[in-house]
């Protein structure tokens, strides 16, 4: 579970006093555009993303060679990414497991 899903979990849980992670609602709009922040779990001093911008330009060219969105804008910091993903008009997915 990413750290957004986290913290949506705990605020949702310590509101209503049951698992609410189930009953997360998105809306699905075609071809809408989607912003989102992944933030590494251990967030102190770590310069994983930037010391491994390589990598992470791999695995963003793996996930969109296998997944129907397009890349619009992307903010990489030491700790945390910003994306904007634009999905086609005709999809069905949302953006990728593990992505808020």
């Amino acid at each position: 579970m990413c750290r957004c899903q986290e913290a949506h979990h705990s605020r949702d849980a310590s509101l209503t006093g049951k698992n609410s992670m189930t009953e997360y609602r998105r809306t699905y709009i075609p071809g809408a555009s989607w912003f989102f922040t992944v933030n590494l779990a251990e967030r102190k001093d770590n310069r994983l993303l930037i010391d491994n911008i390589d990598l992470l330009r791999q695995a963003f060219v793996y996930t969109k060679q296998r997944h129907p969105f397009r890349l619009d804008a992307a903010v990489i910091l030491p700790d945390h990414l910003h994306c904007i993903w634009t999905l086609p008009q005709r999809t069905l997915i949302f953006p990728a497991g593990g992505i808020c």
